[in-house]
């Protein structure tokens, strides 16, 4: 996987591909990468993530959502055809009024599709689940669960200071500078600790790394609270509940494997998903994926 690790990260961060739909086919038609955010941004960020790209034809992207929260600083312009002659422009010059926003996006529900087109740039960051309420304490996190709005509706920033963050973050064309733009921005924004924001974040990670959680009774039970506790909590500070969050985990892990692997016994990875038969894994990756997990992946 294309990853580029950030300067002061020499691990870099996580490098799989869960969730994004086709992988290969988008890293032949992007640049891809990861990086690690300052130190006294880990414990909210999961990575900063960069895309560029400059297609002579629209390309379709479909993911399928992290339980989790991202900013986006994009920037697209018309494809230019490369000709002889002195090196071309640096991406930022002349190009932000052609098409630069910037967002707060909320947990996708469903599949997300975007279609690139032209010439492009995202300064994407990805929140741990249940880390971003800190950034904007103001509002259960469920209330931006299937929205994506401007930057200053969700901030306290003006119209203006949202571009120039935007501006900041997308005009460099080197990652390190790119990466310093994101850090400024977040650092400035002060985040607050919260303990019932690490709570979550630690529950959510919980379920990423176990999967013999598979009932949000049992689960609850065994962290010493009530399902209606639990399920505020999550809504609070993650913006999905927990037995949404256990399905997800469980779509990704069959995304990947679907993948990745020629020939996947289904019926055996239903059973280590905690599915109860292959039927009702096959149900939930189509109605999530779109096509059936049978006709997805290599062949």
């Amino acid at each position: 996987m294309p990853d580029v690790p950030a300067p002061s990260d020499p691990e870099g961060p996580r490098r799989d591909t869960r969730g994004i739909v086709d992988a290969p086919g988008l890293f032949s038609k992007v640049r891809f990468r990861r990086h690690t955010p300052a130190e006294a941004l880990r414990p909210y960020l999961e990575h900063y993530w960069l895309i560029d790209w400059d297609l002579p034809e629209p390309y379709a992207t479909h993911v399928v959502p992290h339980p989790s929260v991202n900013v986006v600083f994009q920037s697209y312009a018309p494809h230019v055809p490369p000709t002889p002659g002195p090196e071309p422009r640096p991406f930022g010059e002349g190009t932000f009024e052609e098409g630069t926003f910037e967002e707060v996006a909320g947990i996708g529900l469903g599949l997300f599709s975007r279609k690139l087109a032209g010439r492009g740039r995202v300064c994407g960051v990805q929140f741990r689940p249940g880390a971003f309420r800190p950034f904007a304490p103001d509002r259960p996190v469920s209330d931006l669960t299937g929205h994506r709005l401007p930057l200053h509706q969700v901030f306290p920033r003006t119209p203006d200071e949202a571009a120039n963050a935007a501006a900041a973050a997308l005009t460099p064309d080197d990652d390190h500078a790119r990466v310093a733009a994101l850090d400024a921005f977040l650092l400035g924004l002060g985040p607050a600790p919260d303990p019932q924001s690490d709570l979550a974040t630690g529950l959510v990670d919980r379920i990423r790394n176990d999967r013999s959680i598979r009932r949000v009774d049992a689960f609850a039970r065994a962290e010493g609270m009530s399902v209606r506790a639990l399920q505020r909590l999550f809504s609070a500070y993650v913006g999905v509940g927990p037995k949404w969050i256990i399905l997800r985990y469980r779509i990704h892990e069959a995304l990947e494997r679907a993948e990745s692997e020629r020939d996947v016994d289904w019926a055996e990875l239903a059973a280590a998903l905690g599915y109860a038969d292959q039927a009702h894994l096959v149900r939930d990756f189509t109605a999530t994926v779109g096509v059936p997990p049978t006709a997805y992946g290599p062949h």
